[in-house]
């Protein structure tokens, strides 16, 4: 059997210090991008993150590099944690409780709207990773409907902008300050989707498609429903 000589080790440590660092950046990136929105310095998110400026630049040339790579670890692990959902559970419904408060914990409803206005929406890696979300979440609820726990009148679209109205943060207030109000208003939301429906909703499913042409909040509140 071979060993690492300690030339070898020692060549492997900047390796390993870097991706903690990238960690670091990015962590300390979605933070501040949630507390702030995407203009805050890169200084800032380099002090927070504890590391230098070059090291900021090192790993992302520029702006919307960070952003993007912020939006994709996001929706990576909320992906992750579909899949799990999916996986494990024997209860469809409760499959769809956990992504849904996984996805705000992870403040998905923050920073997913970064795409459409800080850089290229349609980026491979973006589009990947927002179809792999799309595609897990229609799953979930696809196997809630058929076990008839979910209500047959709400679409992907319902589900993806109630979480986001939710579990965004007030204006003017520290994202973490507002965890113990999150996840109770997301419960009470969910219950609201068992089935049986206890009230018909006015207009249409409100479907992926809708909410990339935009306004879903007209169909959703009745307006153009078809």
């Amino acid at each position: 059997m071979q060993t690492a000589t300690p030339a070898q080790r020692k060549a492997s440590r900047p390796r390993a210090d870097a991706l903690r660092n990238r960690e670091r950046i990015v962590t300390a990136a979605r933070e501040m991008f949630v507390e702030h929105g995407p203009d805050v310095p890169l200084d800032e998110i380099a002090r927070r993150a504890g590391v230098g400026n070059a090291t900021v630049y090192r790993n992302f040339p520029d702006r919307d590099a960070l952003v993007r790579e912020v939006v994709c670890s996001v929706m990576d692990r909320t992906a992750r944690a579909a899949e799990q959902a999916l996986a494990e559970s024997g209860d469809a419904f409760g499959a769809l409780e956990h992504f849904v408060h996984v996805a705000a914990d992870e403040r998905i409803s923050a920073l997913c709207p970064m795409i459409s206005s800080a850089f290229e929406r349609s980026h491979p890696d973006l589009e990947a990773a927002r179809e792999r979300v799309e595609r897990l979440v229609a799953g979930i609820m696809d196997r809630a409907k058929a076990a008839g726990q979910l209500r047959a009148d709400v679409g992907v679209g319902d589900l993806m902008v109630a979480v986001g109205q939710l579990s965004r943060p007030p204006a003017g207030t520290e994202c973490l300050s507002s965890d113990r109000f999150v996840h109770r208003h997301l419960q009470l939301f969910l219950d609201g989707l068992r089935a049986p429906a206890r009230s018909a909703l006015p207009g249409a499913a409100v479907t992926l498609e809708d909410l990339r042409r935009g306004c879903p909040g007209e169909r959703a509140n009745g307006g153009g429903g078809r």
